[in-house]
């Protein structure tokens, strides 16, 4: 199943079917627990995020080449970081450059986001998928003065923006994707295709990952989990980097699930 989340004419939030010719249907119940498609056709105002993440759970340096591209050796185990929900983006929304802490540096990453869809600790890794909802595009975008430079030594400071984790344009189930790490992936930036790779170049797979993010933790339905980039981010691009500036626009595409894509401005003053 195809799940988008949407508000109608009333300002309503529901969550719809996308069926194959585009049009959608109300959903009844808990996307988490018990739910029916209705008979009642969506009519959508605005498309938003597919879900409302409880928490998102980043990996960093996850896909081999990228690794290499960075300089960085290969991690042993997953390096995780976090994002505050408020960095939630929707499609079609702005990716907003910060300039109340400036960042001059600002980057796209095209990532498979996991939505888990119960709850789950020390999962093993053999049942690992069951414990998923489904799947959707992200863009872990960050600021990377902020997240090298000037972070403290940790990340987050640079991923925890507003705005830096567009999601969307649907949730596909676990069903219709039985393979997550066997999609192709990508980034278009201003119509030129900057990231073109493979999911199966994760150091760790996904279900490697829920094993590791449930060990002694306890992953709560809606949690969002980020599962790195491949190679060709922004910070890399020779002879310079290629930062992201207002007027952009950039896609996210992965195989089986769509294209995510947000304009970039700059932070209101």
């Amino acid at each position: 199943m195809k799940i988008i989340r949407y508000s109608n004419p009333q300002g309503t939030i529901h969550y719809g079917s996308e069926q194959p010719d585009g049009s959608s249907f109300r959903i009844d119940g808990n996307i988490y627990g018990d739910f029916k498609v209705s008979a009642e056709r969506a009519v959508i105002t605005k498309l938003l995020a597919p879900i409302a993440p409880a928490q998102i759970l980043c990996i960093g340096l996850n896909y081999g080449r990228h690794a290499d591209e960075t300089g960085a050796k290969r991690p042993e185990r997953p390096i995780l970081f976090v994002k505050g929900i408020n960095a939630l983006q929707h499609p079609g929304d702005p990716i907003e450059i910060p300039t109340h802490l400036p960042s001059n540096e600002v980057d796209y990453e095209c990532e498979l986001a996991v939505v888990i869809g119960r709850a789950c600790k020390n999962v093993a890794r053999a049942q690992a998928l069951d414990y998923v909802l489904g799947y959707t595009c992200a863009n872990d975008v960050s600021a990377r003065d902020h997240q090298i430079k000037l972070g403290g030594g940790q990340w987050c400071r640079g991923k925890f923006f507003d705005t830096f984790a567009p999601l969307g344009p649907r949730l596909v189930t676990r069903d219709e994707i039985p393979n997550p790490n066997a999609l192709k992936i990508a980034t278009i930036l201003n119509g030129e295709r900057v990231q073109d790779w493979t999911t199966s170049d994760m150091i760790f797979d996904i279900p490697t990952l829920i094993e590791y993010l449930s060990g002694s933790t306890t992953l709560v339905p809606g949690t969002v989990i980020l599962t790195g980039t491949p190679h060709g981010v922004g910070m890399a691009a020779k002879p310079t980097p290629r930062w992201l500036r207002p007027g952009d626009s950039v896609s996210i595409e992965i195989e089986k699930i769509g294209t995510l894509t947000n304009p970039v401005t700059l932070e209101p003053a």
